[in-house]
């Protein structure tokens, strides 16, 4: 217990004869090895009069009398520190436009491959707003779309002389190029130019078949009408002198000049 007390007294009476110590030099060290100042009125100790103070001597004069001469701050307007900072900034510069380099080379690549990729055909302005409805009957069609608006019997004719068998199969083929043109990878204006020549390949075709058609039902009527000839069941209008020229005035009065 004794000795308790004894070591609690000997450090209480140790903090109390501890002081603040305040040394100009050591702070104004401290603070021109960071970046506050640089000041060679605060060096001390100065040479005093006629430099003649020993401790200047000791202290400066004797190890390094050019240290306060030359500004060692880090971060001064020369110093290491500001200009590894300064370097720093300049490769963030630089590496920033490396970025903004690399940044538009791969926008550039996307849209190139967006512009040439077949899975992105269907998304073609051109392709949406014409070619999609100009290729709607070719890439849709069934025996209902093109015999549909036939007779019975010109639709029985253009199959058995085999004008369907060969109408189809060119649609097919036809169709077989165009999803080729839409799933292959191409450059967009190859692609746009492979839609125009088909297009005008299917019109042709569609003049084509429409002149079949058109040729089928004639053939029919001109048939029914030979067979009501030969079977005498065709009423024959009532003519006379003047009918042939009722029919000339009517001509000339519908007839645009």
């Amino acid at each position: 217990m004794v000795s308790l007390l004894t070591i609690l007294f000997f450090f209480s009476h140790t903090i109390q004869a501890q002081s603040l110590i305040k040394d100009d030099a050591v702070d104004n060290q401290s603070q021109r090895m960071v970046f506050q100042q640089w000041d060679q009125n605060k060096f001390y100790p100065k040479a005093g009069f006629l430099s003649l103070n020993p401790y200047y001597w000791l202290v400066w004069g004797l190890f390094d009398p050019n240290y306060h001469k030359t500004d060692l701050r880090p971060l001064s307007a020369t110093g290491p520190q500001t200009q590894r900072l300064a370097l720093v900034s300049t490769m963030n510069g630089i590496d920033n436009r490396y970025k903004l380099q690399s940044d538009t080379a791969r926008n550039t690549a996307l849209s190139q491959i967006a512009s040439q990729s077949g899975l992105l055909s269907d998304a073609d302005p051109l392709w949406l707003l014409y070619y999609k409805q100009q290729f709607n009957p070719l890439l849709n069609y069934s025996p209902v779309s093109i015999l549909g608006g036939l007779s019975p019997q010109a639709s029985a004719k253009l199959v058995s002389e085999g004008s369907y068998s060969w109408y189809t199969a060119e649609l097919d083929k036809l169709k077989e190029r165009l999803n080729g043109a839409r799933t292959t990878d191409m450059d967009r204006g190859s692609r746009i130019m492979a839609y125009y020549r088909m297009l005008n390949e299917y019109k042709n075709l569609s003049s084509v078949w429409a002149i079949c058609t058109s040729t089928a039902q004639m053939t029919l009527d001109m048939a029914a009408h030979q067979l009501a000839l030969q079977k005498g069941t065709v009423t024959i209008p009532n003519w006379t002198p003047n009918s042939d020229v009722q029919i000339a005035n009517k001509v000339l009065q519908n007839a645009k000049y």
